[in-house]
């Protein structure tokens, strides 16, 4: 693509119809983009665009544009394309810092991102003067060039904060502090001087204190994996104008908005972050500091407001008297009793209280609620943070302060008691107080796995929780409601089992309220309910403890759904796949309709998926509605096609890329079930699955592989007799899988069944072109997965064709390449392979070799019987060769840049191991002392003398064993 102006004008139409609502102008456009992406000068043009061009949309278009480009394709992917040309990297990198500082904010955001995903793969190494030109440019003076380099700075090293300790990283991080941590202080003394000087310009004083927020998370960052030397003698510095920065009050920052925190709020909050940071990392050298900081934050706590603005600074300094409480040399300062009464009176229990907008997000803006009290991505609520202050005050307080707390939660609750309908907030609460009090550890999987003994949690169930459960009206106080289920959910490992199943039928009832917290919590405590496991590893609650409610429970998932809001409620799709998972064959007979459900639903969500989770369990209670019914009556099948096919067939014509690996595995599933033949109906569908475009997404490989085997199993025959042409398609699939790293194996898995199961005349013209791919891929890049695979597929061809047919055909390739395969690989490597079908076959195949190859009797190959037998007897004793060279560690990770979707594993589509040599064999060993028997009986003393003269002791001993389990001898 020739960087000119025709150009420049059909990218921007392009861009242009990407924002149009209307999916049938949108998606050609995306698709184009899609398609001239990997063309030379596409990136240069996308900056041109939003650089000159005159319309403010299609510039910012033109920059999300390509940051999503960025990261797509910029990071080089061993065995994929790189779609960005070197010319276009070396000019990306040297133009975008200066298009990034001198456009307007909107785009510098974009642009600042993409140098950060650059950086993150070409910084330092590929682009080592990045940081010295951003450097340079603190020096404009100019702040809104500072804030853009200060952005982008944050954006690149933010990473520091979650990276695994290693050289790599430390060199990088010391390399950004020689050239960075000097600027960046002096930056910090003179932006914080430029504050007193313009003192009454607001302004001027808005974009420094943007400045000095951007500058303390750069703080936080560079010191997060270790305290450097530089910031260590420059303490003072920073923790001086960090503490002056925390007591200062300019009136003309405060804002009148109640909701979003303002600039002096961000820019505490993050200072609370950084002193937390080192009183917990740094604590011997931050105690000079440590006090005026415990006070400065004390009092900003007792003087903030309750409005929703300052919840990120109160909560980050909660976190902060949380994370100092922990610590034993701290304990001295709250050790006295008037401290703890005062903490818990003053910080805590205000800021547990259930505030109006709390009360607004429970029923306007629910799934945020949710996502923040169900998920914990609730780190910075006011009650999330006092609930770890109070567990780490009970670390070394725990009896004075359950005393104190016991106090208030009696209290409360005596006030709900006298007027429950003015007074319901104080019950939520106590329910708060308590849980907070209770809870010492918790996980995803058990809920509350170690509560505190002094806390009666089955007393408080009984008298409050369950009481809220069994209020006939579902509808009343639902904040209430909400707070009873999730005790339940949160406390379940805690509360005895009959508990639990008294509250199963009130929970069942409870999916019946309007609420949208109400009725989610509710799926979600059964959904955690039906996992819990009992004593014997089966589930807690049983599929016939639940007989009473399976119809009610049935119904009022699927109603729920119908809720406004909860129409791809993730929650209760969840809890529909554990409750089919539950019952079993008992949702036999609710099937028939519950399929219309689903594939009704699947209908709407397909025409614009947007909720991943939500997507995949529906497809997981489509898997498990299929496998139950048909393990009761395989026959219904077809009417489980006639349902899904419709759906699915639209899904594959409108090339929904999120929902075809979806397809694919619930299609195998399907097919899997079929006796062996093949129906016209899935024949129709084959030539489309062999279309390269499919195989381009990562994500389609393992599904489509698995459908292609489940095809070769039911209908190998018919493929050979009606669509023999398509077999050169197939090969093709498995030529394009084999050359690549990460999916090698999967070529193989469709190689050994279109071995296995493809008519052998029909494959006579392929057979040897095979092979010789197979030896141009040894010879580029040999890789233990692949020789592992190699050697299951060579001895699967030899037990299906016979090892004479496996000899000729090596032999025929190049004289003498049999006994270089044997001598080469087979022997030194036969160890590695692992699995039990792989072992079975590798044995068998070798055992032919040995037994039914005349050429290994009478030519050069003799030589090496002896070290074949010898080395499938240390296979069959010596434990797996599971080593791995230290330069393939990391080949089998599929790290897929960019939000290609990556393949998602239906669990309840799991496919059966198949075992393509099945009952034929019971024992290999057996079988190989019967092979060298049949084999020394037609050439009588061979067989002994080779044995005797070069098989090791060891090895003829276990020999003997097999012979004598056999009950043979060798003559």
């Amino acid at each position: 693509m020739e960087l000119n102006d025709a150009n420049l004008q059909t990218l921007t139409e392009f861009l242009r119809k990407t924002l149009d609502p209307d999916p049938t102008v949108r998606r050609p456009a995306e698709k184009f983009l899609e398609s001239v992406e990997g063309n030379q000068n596409y990136p240069l043009l996308l900056l041109t665009l939003l650089e000159k061009s005159q319309d403010n949309v299609i510039r910012v278009c033109a920059a999300v544009t390509f940051k999503n480009y960025i990261k797509r394709n910029w990071r080089i992917v061993e065995d994929e394309p790189n779609k960005i040309s070197d010319p276009d990297r070396t000019a990306i990198k040297a133009n975008i810092v200066n298009l990034m500082l001198s456009s307007p904010e909107q785009i510098q955001k974009q642009l600042s991102d993409a140098i950060s995903i650059i950086g993150r793969e070409d910084f330092p190494q590929k682009w080592p003067d990045l940081l010295t030109e951003m450097v340079t440019r603190f020096r404009s003076g100019d702040f809104h060039i500072i804030n853009g380099v200060l952005r982008t700075a944050h954006s690149l090293f933010k990473r520091y904060r979650h990276e695994f300790k290693s050289n790599e990283l430390w060199s990088e991080i010391k390399l950004v502090l020689d050239t960075f941590a000097l600027p960046l202080t002096e930056l910090f003394k003179a932006t914080i001087e430029l504050c007193q000087t313009h003192a009454t310009d607001v302004n001027a004083l808005k974009v420094l204190f943007s400045s000095l927020t951007l500058i303390a998370k750069l703080f936080y960052s560079l010191n997060f994996q270790d305290l450097p030397e530089f910031f260590e003698d420059n303490m003072e510095t920073w923790m001086t104008n960090f503490h002056g920065l925390l007591t200062l009050d300019n009136k003309l920052l405060q804002t009148d908005d109640e909701e979003e925190a303002g600039l002096l709020e961000l820019l505490k909050s993050q200072i609370c972050d950084n002193a937390a940071l080192y009183a917990q990392k740094y604590d011997e050298e931050f105690q000079p500091y440590l006090p005026r900081f415990v006070t400065a934050i004390w009092n900003l706590l007792v003087s903030t407001g309750q409005e929703v603005k300052y919840d990120l600074l109160v909560s980050n300094a909660i976190q902060f008297l949380a994370s100092v409480c922990e610590r034993p040399h701290y304990k001295h300062l709250f050790e006295d009793q008037n401290t703890l009464t005062s903490i818990c009176e003053k910080v805590i229990v205000p800021n547990m209280e259930f505030r109006s907008a709390d009360e607004e997000a429970f029923e306007d803006n629910s799934e945020e609620y949710i996502r923040r009290d169900l998920e914990g991505s609730d780190i910075d609520t006011r009650r999330r943070a006092a609930c770890d202050l109070v567990r780490g005050l009970c670390k070394f307080f725990e009896g004075p302060v359950t005393a104190i707390f016991s106090g208030y939660v009696n209290s409360m609750l005596a006030e709900y008691a006298k007027t429950p309908r003015e007074n319901w907030k104080h019950k939520d609460a106590a329910i708060y107080l308590v849980t907070s009090l209770a809870s010492k550890a918790q996980t995803q999987k058990h809920g509350i796995t170690q509560a505190n003994e002094l806390v009666n949690l089955t007393e408080f169930f009984v008298n409050h929780i369950l009481p809220d459960l069994k209020s006939p009206n579902v509808n009343e106080f639902p904040v209430l409601k909400a707070d009873a289920i999730k005790y339940v959910m949160i406390f379940r490992s805690q509360l005895p089992k009959e508990q639990l199943l008294q509250a199963v039928p009130l929970l069942i009832t409870h999916l019946q309220a309007e609420s949208t917290v109400e009725h989610t919590y509710a799926a979600h405590a059964l959904e955690r309910l039906f996992t819990m496991r009992g004593p014997n590893n089966t589930t807690l609650i049983t599929a016939a403890e639940m007989a009473p409610f399976t119809e009610q429970l049935l119904n009022n998932l699927f109603k729920a759904l119908a809720f406004p809001g909860s129409a791809e409620n993730e929650y209760i799709m969840k809890a529909i796949m554990r409750s089919f998972s539950l019952l079993q064959e008992s949702i036999v007979p609710y099937i028939p309709t519950l399929i219309g459900q689903l594939t009704h639903k699947l209908l709407q969500v397909s025409k614009n998926p947007s909720k991943p989770h939500f997507n995949h369990y529906l497809f997981e209670s489509l898997c498990l509605s299929v496998r139950i019914t048909c393990k009761a009556n395989p026959a219904t099948v077809s009417s489980f096609e006639e349902a899904l096919f419709p759906v699915f067939t639209e899904i594959l014509q409108n090339d929904v890329q999120e929902f075809l690996p979806y397809v694919f595995q619930v299609m195998s599933l399907l097919l899997e079930i079929h006796s062996n033949s093949i129906p016209a109906s899935y024949m129709a569908l084959f030539p489309h699955l062999l279309q390269p475009v499919l195989w381009e997404r990562t994500g389609n490989i393992p599904p489509l592989v698995r459908l292609l085997q489940a095809y070769l199993e039911k209908g190998g025959e018919t493929i050979a007799r009606s669509a023999a042409d398509k077999i050169p398609g197939l090969l093709g699939v498995f030529q394009k899988l084999i050359a690549s790293k990460a999916n090698d194996h999967q070529g193989f898995y469709l190689l050994n069944s279109i071995i296995e199961h493809m008519p052998p005349e029909s494959l006579i013209q392929y057979r040897k072109q095979i092979f010789i791919l197979l030896f141009q891929r040894l010879q580029g890049s040999k890789t233990t997965k692949f020789i592992k695979s190699f050697l299951v597929f060579v001895n699967l061809y030899c037990v299906k064709y016979g090892a004479i047919a496996l000899q000729e055909i090596f032999d025929s390739i190049q004289p003498k390449m049999f006994g270089m395969v044997l001598e080469k690989i087979v022997i030194p490597e036969v160890q590695k392979v692992s699995g039990p079908v792989e072992k079975k076959i590798c044995a068998v195949g070798i055992t032919k070799i040995l037994t039914e190859c005349p050429a290994m009797m009478d030519t050069e190959y003799t030589k090496l019987w002896t070290p074949l037998l010898q080395a499938l007897i240390g296979f069959f004793e010596l434990p797996e060769d599971d080593s791995i060279p230290d330069d393939e560690h990391f080949i089998d990770i599929e790290d897929t840049p960019g939000y290609q979707t990556a393949f998602s594993q239906l669990a309840f589509a799991g496919k059966k191991e198949h075992d393509p040599i099945g009952d034929a064999v019971g024992n290999p060993k057996i079988l190989l002392a019967q092979s060298l028997h049949k084999l020394s009986t037609a050439c009588p003393g061979r067989v002994p003398s080779m044995l005797s003269t070069s098989l090791n002791a060891e090895a003829l001993q276990f020999l003997q064993g097999y012979l004598q389990a056999a009950t043979v001898q060798l003559v």
